[in-house]
């Protein structure tokens, strides 16, 4: 869906963070690290000629469960076995601006708001934010967005917290397994034949990789003879070109949720002579009135289908009352499920597509989606999508 970088960046567009894996008790007295998502720390390819891979680390959580600390540095490395390959150190006046923003978010609500960018709660865990460098007993520092980029082999991300108590030096340090693979699942583009826009993937400059359930998700628009992804002045839905396609199931699968219910509100491009500051603060205002609506405000109509291997695909803003599918119905690849609407959390007409961990459209954690069958425009040769890439679909 269509966001902009605005609060907690990207006003976190959709859904919610992986589950809890099995962690060790936390230390009686010292810092404990933990992440969200929890699992793995996901990567995709930047150029996958050249084998360069990209990484952000969404969240780092610093706790203190003993008496209380001064932090000094918070480092994250990229690992290889038992060396640090790539690493980075936050300390200073950078450690302290962490530790007033996390604050910050945390007194304004954003943090209960955007609940879906911090685990439900899994990460704080009732932890209260410090502003300052001095963690007192059971505060905690968070770091967020740290991306990374690199060629060769990384299995880990590591983060390790150094603080002092009087003399006493205090660490702690935690470490999740880096993932790059894609789904084990194999998916057909989810609309049918013609030559389709990717306005979003999982490229750093558009807002869905950094937020944790879109963080590979697509965006995706049609464009016209004049290049645009509307007629006239796009002031109404049926003026863009992707208005009522029909999308299809990319796999076959079981649907596991129907999302119904969601509004389609005005189209909301950027007006002539507008500021893009003006821009963006019209449409965080119309989003924060679309994430109070619940799944239908954010996703609009919505399918959610599982594909097995703890895959689920979900295929958001859709026209309203256009759905054909119900809840426990079998689907076949290439079998319409829908019309590509405007409901929900979204600007104009386009399809977001996602693939994440869980069956419900608003608590996962995204997998990179493996395609099929389908062509890049001007592409050197096959390869991951991009956010501007041009698909051709047969």
């Amino acid at each position: 869906m269509k966001t902009t970088l605005a609060a907690v960046s990207a006003t976190l567009a959709l859904a919610v963070c992986a589950a809890a894996q099995s962690t060790p008790p936390p230390p009686s007295s010292g810092l404990e690290v933990r992440f969200c998502p929890e699992a793995v720390a996901r990567t995709y390819p930047l150029d996958s000629t050249r084998g360069v891979q990209s990484l952000l680390l969404q969240n780092a959580l610093v706790v203190n469960h003993g008496a209380p600390v001064k932090l000094e540095s918070i480092e994250i490395a990229l690992m290889r076995g038992t060396d640090a390959l790539d690493s980075r150190l936050i300390s200073g006046p950078a450690l302290d601006v962490a530790a007033k923003n996390g604050a910050a978010l945390q007194a304004s609500g954003a943090l209960e708001a955007f609940s879906f960018q911090f685990c439900s709660g899994r990460l704080l865990n009732g932890a209260k934010l410090a502003d300052d460098l001095v963690l007192e007993t059971g505060e905690a520092l968070l770091i967020m967005q740290q991306p990374f980029s690199w060629s060769g082999e990384r299995d880990a991300v590591r983060v390790s917290a150094r603080s002092l108590r009087g003399e006493e030096t205090v660490t702690g340090r935690a470490a999740i397994p880096i993932d790059g693979t894609s789904s084990k699942t194999r998916f057909r583009f989810p609309l049918k034949s013609g030559t389709w826009l990717v306005a979003a993937g999982a490229s750093f400059h558009t807002t869905h990789r950094w937020a944790v359930p879109e963080e590979f998700a697509l965006d995706i628009v049609q464009l016209g003879p004049n290049q645009r992804s509307y007629r006239t002045d796009g002031a109404a839905h049926v003026d863009f070109f992707a208005y009522g396609a029909e999308v299809v199931a990319a796999a076959d699968g079981t649907v596991a949720q129907v999302i119904t219910g969601g509004k389609e509100h005005p189209p909301m491009l950027r007006r002539p002579g507008e500021s893009i500051d003006d821009y963006y603060a019209r449409i965080g205002a119309q989003q924060s009135e679309n994430l109070k609506g619940g799944p239908s405000g954010v996703i609009g109509d919505g399918v959610v289908i599982d594909h097995g291997n703890g895959e689920y695909s979900l295929y958001a803003h859709l026209k309203p009352g256009s759905v054909t599918v119900r809840a426990g119905q079998a689907v076949k690849s290439g079998a319409t499920i829908g019309r590509l609407g405007s409901s929900g959390n979204s600007t104009e007409a386009h399809l977001h597509f996602q693939v994440g961990d869980k069956p419900s459209a608003l608590e996962c954690a995204g997998i990179v989606p493996t395609f099929v069958g389908l062509e890049i425009a001007n592409s050197d040769g096959p390869r991951p999508l991009q956010s501007g890439d041009l698909v051709v679909v047969p």
